[in-house]
């Protein structure tokens, strides 16, 4: 009997970390999503001018970036805290658990997008701050079907890099054991973040809008840097998330998940 309650206690806790960490990567991956559409001045942001680099003396580069790839960090370090204690499987479970519902957000934005607006809600803000006309319905639509052709650029770009991820996250696994969280966590995050963040530029702003070459490879290379330097700057709190975790699970608990989670076996079988 007693067995029967610690296996299910071992059981609900196993499933509230999947729940709260499922929340945090869902919230985080569709907000990201949807703020996506925005490229903003890195330098600007801080008071600074553009850099003005060149790259091959014909990109030019500055500190550009999508507006999602601020929280996407947030979702690196959830995804190898699931790949640590729920393996591969859990991984993959959240990351299609997640493409569905951004392929949903996809159906509604296309669908909310092609309705008539009311008349009075154009007349609501006729005029944009500097005094000159404004279209609200056309802004809408404007920007969230610019967002469309993100959503289909990051559901490729984001599965990709999540398999890639989980990948790669393993095969350090393997290699290195429990120790070293920094390196696969760190390493599996540089590899899959390459191909992320120019496949979801190539699609969503090339294929789909109207950017250049240069434009593509320069704000790429930029997305790339930063996801880069973060994932490294945030080590910190993926072993301090892995400190709470084992804490809340117990040392035995916490345990017994990291094996099955490399072992790949129970809870997604």
């Amino acid at each position: 009997m007693e067995a029967v309650l610690t296996d299910q206690k071992f059981q609900s806790k196993k499933t509230n970390l999947f729940i709260i960490l499922a929340g945090i990567f869902l919230t985080n991956a569709i907000l990201a999503e949807i703020i996506g559409v925005k490229i903003f001045s890195a330098e600007k942001s801080i008071g600074l001018s553009p850099a003005g680099w060149t790259f091959f003396g014909d990109y030019v580069l500055d500190f550009n970036l999508t507006a999602g790839a601020i929280i996407w960090p947030v979702v690196f370090v959830t995804t190898d805290i699931i790949n640590e204690y729920f393996g591969k499987k859990g991984v993959r479970k959240i990351s299609f658990l997640t493409a569905f519902f951004i392929a949903y957000i996809f159906i509604v934005i296309t669908v909310v997008t092609g309705l008539p607006p009311a008349p009075f809600w154009l007349t609501v803000t006729p005029v944009d701050d500097a005094g000159n006309a404004f279209n609200i319905d056309f802004a809408f639509n404007t920007i969230f079907r610019q967002g469309l052709g993100i959503i289909a650029g990051s559901l490729i770009a984001f599965l990709l890099g999540q398999l890639i991820d989980v990948f790669v996250f393993q095969k350090l696994r393997a290699i290195t054991g429990p120790s070293k969280i920094w390196l696969r966590a760190t390493g599996s995050t540089v590899v899959s973040q390459f191909f992320d963040s120019f496949v979801v530029l190539i699609i969503a702003f090339y294929v789909f809008g109207d950017w250049t070459w240069p434009q593509v490879i320069s704000v790429g290379i930029m997305n790339y840097i930063y996801k880069f330097v973060v994932a490294v700057m945030l080590t910190p709190m993926l072993y301090l998330g892995h400190s709470v975790i084992d804490r809340y699970l117990g040392k035995d608990t916490a345990q017994r998940m990291m094996d099955e989670a490399s072992s790949d076996t129970s809870f997604f079988n």
